[in-house]
């Protein structure tokens, strides 16, 4: 019984690849329902051949046969219908025998994307790795649900591989030291990791702290979650940072009320808070009371939210020292805060970003109105928006937009910037040595060259004049040179100077040629005239790069 020879047309599959694991997951997102009629066919041929063809035994086989619905999709389109399905698919798998590793992986629980990387290599029948079903029926006969020990084999493979009559051992022991048997079950199917090695004695110590707390094994178990895993190293931590930071009342009521900081991710995201704010400079004692004030909430979100409202500071300019004081002294309200992405709250408040700052840091708690599902209303104006809108407006009238409307409200949304800053820009390039009238005709043209602060357009004004050796009035007929990085000036700049050396060059390209075209032309236009052009591109971009 059992021996048959492989058709030379069906190859069985031994294991898959990763790849096609990832495939499979696509092919059987849906399962179309196979008929109830055909359904009862297929499943009475399957258990007839594992049961009386591979002698499977009887429970295990009908297990198999119910409860591989993808397994059965994907049989049956192979089966040559003639009369009837049963006669059909025995006759198949008389000549086709299967990896019968898949159906029986299938029916612990597992789906096909998450059993076929975890299928034996070169073995298609059950009977060839004794010692793995001699494990599984151990788990079996201790009370474990079939649909639950997939999980098992998921998290511990070790487990299945444990020498002939460990795992009775293993178990045994762990019902010496008191642990109920239904306790266990739970135990087993969350954290199989304990049945690896000797006793586990970080789980053990784990609950003799528990219990001296006066939490027992039954709230425990209903606080473990099937499909997870617990580091029981990791609670044990947790639990002894909580007992350096609490009295025992207080350790109590913590846990009782958010048992999510012991048993989410085993603590991890506990661990990740305290380290945020010690970070920040956040002192053990408000840390402590931060924990007694914890909101209704998984931890996990908690920091994750914590730690969006950080981003969000840094992302609207927020100096650091501010956004400190901020996440020590606001902890909970900022963990509570599932906030919109940055630009959303920037456009639907109205609002700057140094604004933004300082109402904020003001009004801390108003950032509890700008969580994902709320309606956002915006910043009222304040006295200096006003005196700000009246700068602004009266520098446009001066640049001559005052004449059409229309191009007085293009106007405002062009150039970026407080009225008083805008002429604080202007005014820097006027003082550089140019005239006022040549100074507003380049701002006409090239409007964007006010949308950066006084200092960077200082600086711009002095590599053009002191490093690049052109003169100033360069800006009249090229303003726009102030709107593009110092970094592609003097990379373009490097380039050509090496180009002109070597006679590939013309040796009065004005700026704007240099400069202004992209990357594409540049490159097949100039650098690529010179056999080693490329390669000296790439040097001195690398160059320019270290030296920012």
């Amino acid at each position: 019984m059992g021996s048959f020879h492989l058709s030379q047309r069906q190859n069985p599959r031994f294991y898959r690849s990763k790849g096609s694991a990832v495939a499979v997951k696509r092919e059987v997102l849906e399962v179309p329902k196979i008929p109830r009629a055909t359904l009862k066919e297929a499943q009475a041929a399957l258990l007839e051949y594992l049961h009386w063809t591979r002698s499977i035994p009887f429970m295990d086989a009908e297990n198999m046969s119910k409860n591989s619905p993808h397994f059965l999709r994907n049989l049956l389109e192979k089966v040559n219908i003639v009369k009837d399905v049963r006669s059909s698919m025995a006759r198949f798998l008389r000549y086709h025998p299967i990896n019968e590793f898949e159906p029986f992986f299938e029916s612990l629980g597992l789906k096909p994307w998450e059993y076929t990387p975890l299928l034996p290599r070169n073995l298609m029948f059950l009977s060839d790795d004794s010692l793995f079903f001699e494990n599984y029926r151990v788990l079996c006969q201790f009370g474990i649900e079939r649909n639950k020990i997939g999980r098992i084999y998921k998290k511990a493979i070790q487990v299945f591989q444990l020498e002939s009559g460990a795992l009775p051992l293993k178990l045994q022991a762990y019902q010496e030291l008191g642990l109920s048997h239904s306790f266990m079950v739970k135990i087993i199917v969350c954290s199989p990791c304990v049945l690896i090695g000797d006793v586990d004695m970080k789980f053990i110590k784990v609950l003799e702290i528990l219990r001296s707390m006066g939490f027992d094994h039954a709230w425990i178990q209903e606080h473990l979650a099937d499909q997870d895993s617990y580091n029981w190293g990791l609670i044990l931590r947790v639990l002894n940072i909580f007992s350096e930071m609490f009295c025992s009342n207080e350790l109590v009521r913590l846990i009782s009320q958010h048992p999510g900081l012991l048993f989410e991710g085993s603590g991890y995201a506990t661990f990740s808070l305290i380290g945020f704010l010690l970070k920040f400079g956040h002192p053990i004692d408000q840390i402590s009371s931060m924990f007694l004030q914890f909101p209704k909430i998984q931890v996990q979100q908690f920091v994750s939210n914590l730690i969006k409202c950080f981003v969000f500071f840094h992302e609207i300019e927020m100096e650091v020292d501010e956004i400190a004081k901020l996440v020590c002294s606001y902890t909970v309200l900022l963990g509570s805060c599932r906030l919109k992405k940055t630009n959303s709250l920037l456009s639907n408040l109205n609002v700057g970003k140094k604004r933004l700052c300082k109402y904020i840091q003001e009004n801390p708690q108003e950032l509890s109105k700008w969580v994902i599902g709320l309606r956002i209303v915006p910043l009222p104006d304040s006295g200096e928006d006003i005196e700000s809108k009246r700068l602004k407006m009266k520098f446009l009238l001066d640049l001559g937009y005052g004449e059409n409307p229309n191009m007085m409200n293009k106007a405002f949304k062009v150039f970026r910037g407080r009225g008083g800053e805008l002429q604080e820009r202007f005014d820097s390039i006027v003082n550089a040595g140019l005239d006022k009238a040549d100074v507003s005709e380049m701002v006409t043209v090239s409007p964007q060259i006010l949308n950066q602060s006084k200092t960077v357009i200082q600086s711009k004004i002095d590599i053009l004049v002191n490093e690049l050796g052109y003169p100033l009035s360069s800006l009249v007929s090229f303003p726009s040179f102030l709107s593009y990085t110092t970094q592609r000036v003097r990379l373009r700049m490097a380039m050509y100077n090496w180009l002109k050396d070597h006679k590939k060059a013309e040796p009065d390209l004005a700026l704007s040629t240099i400069v202004a075209c992209s990357d594409k032309i540049f490159l097949n236009q100039y650098v690529n005239h010179h056999p080693s052009g490329p390669r000296v591109w790439q040097d001195l971009k690398a160059e320019l790069s270290m030296d920012k």
